[in-house]
């Protein structure tokens, strides 16, 4: 995981994570906004309030509830590309960050699938903000990311899992050990 300086605004952030399932099932997993409620740290308080649609595609529509260090926040974001068992893209409408855009993306390789995520960002309130808040956001980005792809290995390395047909939401609110 790292995260650099695009411009003097934007930072960008690029993981990438190999799971060993077909990237049909693990696009599924990550095109399934229930699953995205499971994988957000317990302490962001992460809720889907709203969907424009009940299948995910673009133009669909996404709200949510949270917690960022104590203070409740409404996000609401846009699916903008939507390219079925390989990429999609979502977008901040209204959110905490000056700009947020996310491109998740599903490679095929040997033995798996390798997810990648892209996510250019700008912190709120301009060069003050970025002088007050900028470590602070990047550290809980990291800390984000880390934690999601923690419990994506955790989860879509369940044994019962390595054949799933698709549907492989899972209501965690907590992390989980797996012995």
């Amino acid at each position: 995981m790292k995260i650099t300086s695009l411009t003097s605004n934007t930072r960008r952030l690029e993981t990438a994570q190999f799971i060993n399932l077909p990237r049909r099932n693990v696009f599924s997993f990550f095109s399934d906004p229930r699953n995205l409620e499971a994988i957000t740290p317990p302490w962001l308080s992460f809720r889907i309030t709203d969907r424009s649609s009940e299948a995910m595609g673009q133009g669909t529509e996404l709200t949510y509830r949270l917690r960022v260090h104590g203070l409740p926040m409404k996000w609401v974001s846009r699916i903008t590309e939507w390219e079925p068992d390989r990429q999609f893209v979502d977008v901040q409408m209204k959110g905490p960050y000056a700009y947020w855009h996310h491109r998740h993306i599903f490679e095929e390789v040997d033995g798996g699938t390798l997810i990648r995520d892209q996510v250019d960002f700008q912190i709120p309130f301009g060069k003050p903000g970025r002088w007050l808040l900028g470590n602070m956001v990047e550290s809980d980005i990291r800390e984000i990311f880390g934690y999601r792809s923690d419990l994506t290995e955790r989860l879509l390395s369940i044994p019962s899992l390595s054949a799933f047909s698709g549907n492989a939401w899972v209501p965690l609110r907590a992390p989980v050990t797996w012995h």
